[in-house]
């Protein structure tokens, strides 16, 4: 069953209806285009189509018009559409018998990518959504009592965070779509105690002007995920929310989603012993996830050595839908193949180096996207950087850095390069560079390289 929808209880509420009957709910990003869409609900077999207000006009569009027979409206009630109406449908229903599932069987299914190349759907056992809310739970310290707010796209893997919640008995707020304002007065009015949030998130919470109009006190921790930030949004977060913890964490779709965290009490050592680069890190593993650096023949690497991160455990996914070859490439030997980059410290806290296809092999020497990014950050105008590799006719690659910078500040090409030469190796110094008001993010607010790629490469 497919949805399509902004946040809600009636999203949620049919969510876990699915996981009820046995049926795999199959959310789409709803910032995909018609065609990619169409691909998504065709390729998971979609009999049911859940549609909210603002995508109506989906079923109208050449790619997706055959949907009208099988769309089910779920938002507020209209008089004048044509369609079955979950609000009307819902008052005259009983309910049925709990189907008791298998927890190998599928619970939902959840498609990565789709901006480029084929979308991939990754099938999420009910086995792996459990064993990962229980594995959240504990590295969060869920509580009863606690209030977990859904501001981040529900058609996202994040939101499964919330299966912490609901197995320790927590509450759950829902706001349609995160902007400073919504997140903000929903904390204030609801008294939320959990966010979960990426960092482009975070950062446009703390520069609203209103900030300060709300009471925020009720915030015991702050999940941020999906990147680390620069210190000085570190320091400035816990000002703003004093009573907070922070907490970073690591995942995929794949996993269920989280893998890794960065506890509270590690950012507060990091920051109160001036130990700025333990907070790239991005901790480590959470209960039950066995997670390992492997060179490129599947050998593992003792700490220091970078490769690629591997994991196992019960929230692991049994694997992509229908893609026999990606499966026999990603998921050898027992083991789950992310495509990461990282090494592990002494004390087994994983610091990520970027993804495979990121690394850039300049001179015939590799370098690091992420590396370079840490030390761009250090500069105070800068902002936002993404590192990519672009083609050269002498190197064969070239670093590249694309930069936004802080309000009022007038960067130049020397003077970042004259900031990275005393931090990094002359060869990772990105030569070439261009100065932006903005970078193309993903609905979490990552950063989209292969966006960057296009444009630049």
């Amino acid at each position: 069953m497919g949805f399509i929808s902004f946040n809600s209880v009636r999203h949620a509420e049919l969510m876990n209806a699915c996981y009820w009957l046995g049926v795999v709910p199959v959310p789409v990003n709803y910032r995909l285009a018609p065609p990619e869409i169409r691909f998504i609900l065709d390729d998971a077999d979609c009999r049911l189509l859940a549609i909210g207000d603002k995508f109506i006009h989906l079923l109208d569009h050449g790619e997706t018009a055959r949907w009208r027979d099988k769309a089910l409206y779920i938002s507020a009630r209209r008089a004048d559409l044509d369609l079955p109406q979950f609000e009307a449908l819902l008052q005259d229903a009983e309910p049925l018998p709990v189907f008791e599932a298998d927890p190998n069987d599928d619970a939902i299914l959840l498609y990565t990518g789709g901006t480029t190349g084929r979308s991939k759907g990754v099938r999420l056992s009910h086995g792996n959504v459990i064993a990962n809310g229980l594995q959240i739970a504990l590295a969060m310290r869920a509580y009863a009592e606690d209030r977990f707010l859904h501001i981040l796209p529900m058609f996202h893997s994040i939101d499964l965070f919330g299966t912490a919640f609901t197995l320790v008995g927590g509450t759950h707020v829902y706001a349609e779509q995160f902007t400073p304002e919504n997140l903000l007065r929903a904390v204030s009015e609801r008294r939320v105690t959990v966010l979960s949030l990426g960092p482009t998130s975070v950062i446009m919470t703390l520069q609203s002007p209103d900030f300060d109009k709300y009471n925020c006190s009720s915030v015991r921790l702050l999940f941020y995920g999906s990147a680390p930030m620069a210190v000085e949004w570190i320091k400035r977060t816990m000002e703003k929310f004093p009573r907070a913890g922070l907490q970073q964490g690591y995942g995929l779709t794949e996993t269920s989603p989280i893998l890794t965290t960065f506890t509270p009490e590690q950012h507060r050592h990091a920051i109160d012993t001036g130990q700025r680069e333990l907070l790239r890190s991005v901790g480590r593993p959470v209960m039950n996830v066995d997670l390992r650096i492997f060179d490129a023949d599947d050998r593992e690497l003792p700490p220091g050595g970078v490769g690629e991160v591997v994991v196992r455990g019960p929230n692991v996914t049994k694997g992509y839908l229908g893609l026999d070859e990606e499966n026999a490439r990603a998921f050898r030997n027992g083991w789950f193949h992310t495509g990461d980059i990282g090494r592990l410290d002494g004390n087994h806290n994983l610091y990520l180096m970027g993804r495979m296809e990121d690394m850039i092999i300049t001179g015939g020497e590799n370098v690091y996207s992420s590396e370079v990014e840490a030390v761009l950050y250090k500069h105070p105008g800068v902002v936002e950087a993404a590192v990519i590799g672009v083609p050269d006719g002498r190197l064969g690659e070239a670093v590249f850095a694309v930069i936004i910078p802080a309000a009022g500040q007038a960067l130049t090409k020397d003077e970042i390069i004259q900031h990275c030469r005393g931090h990094i190796g002359r060869y990772k110094i990105p030569r070439r560079m261009v100065f932006v008001d903005r970078l193309p993010k993903s609905a979490m607010g990552k950063i989209l390289k292969s966006e960057l790629r296009k444009m630049y490469g």
